[in-house]
């Protein structure tokens, strides 16, 4: 029991399933509906439960790993280049989305987050931008109907 306190899926599961308690208790606090007319507190409600479940697994599988293994709760030199890089991705999303639309603003989000990657070229991460931005198009304005605009050109 010791050594699973020194192990970081160990906490990173109970901090998940922290949030997906948190968000399945107070999901219900609104009319939940059904499946075919759902309501506003359905969404929170079930994804609150899968984080709860997930948070479960990943904490399980901290006991089933081998001893020496995922030991150290802190790595030995915090890579800050990455943390501002993923801080920045959404912050981008915001800027770029507000002024040039979903197109440039998912696309920024998801270059500037990629790069925090120590491995990542700066081709790779265009590509994976490009890919997600592809998909997230299609998807939230295609198909859910967000009422985003794909380009601004009147920020000019």
């Amino acid at each position: 029991m010791r050594s699973l306190l020194h192990k970081r899926d160990f906490y990173a599961g109970g901090l998940m399933m922290l949030f997906g308690l948190f968000a399945a208790l107070n999901g219900p606090n609104y009319t939940l509906g059904t499946l075919m007319h759902m309501g506003p507190g359905f969404l929170p409600t079930t994804l609150g439960v899968i984080l709860t479940i997930l948070g479960i697994v990943i904490a399980g599988s901290a006991a089933t790993t081998p001893e020496g293994e995922d030991e150290s709760i802190l790595p030995e030199h915090p890579q800050w280049f990455g943390w501002a890089c993923i801080l920045a991705g959404p912050l981008a999303f915001i800027v770029f989305g507000k002024l040039a639309g979903m197109i440039p603003g998912t696309f920024a989000c998801v270059f500037v987050a990629a790069l925090g990657d120590r491995d990542a070229t700066w081709r790779g991460a265009a590509i994976l931008a490009a890919v997600v931005t592809f998909f997230g198009v299609a998807l939230f304005h295609y198909l859910l109907k967000i009422p985003m605009p794909l380009l601004r050109w009147d920020f000019l």
